[in-house]
């Protein structure tokens, strides 16, 4: 992986490969829309929140973070 790992752009990514909206996520995890673009800008997030929108997207962004961690350690 080249760069930092920014979690708020990667759930961004996933969120439109999903095809799913800004507005959907918001929806499923009870905050506004825009909680959600904040969200979008931060690098990192609380693991409580992470694991809410693993559950919500059916997406491990905890392993992607992982493999971020071991491509950096090579």
């Amino acid at each position: 992986m080249q760069g930092e790992l920014h979690i708020g752009h990667l759930i961004k990514s996933e969120l439109r490969k999903q095809g799913r909206s800004i507005t959907w996520l918001a929806a499923q995890l009870g905050c506004s829309r825009q909680n959600m673009y904040k969200l979008f800008e931060r690098q990192w997030i609380y693991t409580d929140l992470l694991l809410k929108i693993c559950d919500v997207m059916d997406y491990d962004f905890f392993k992607a973070c992982s493999d971020y961690w071991k491509a950096r350690r090579v």
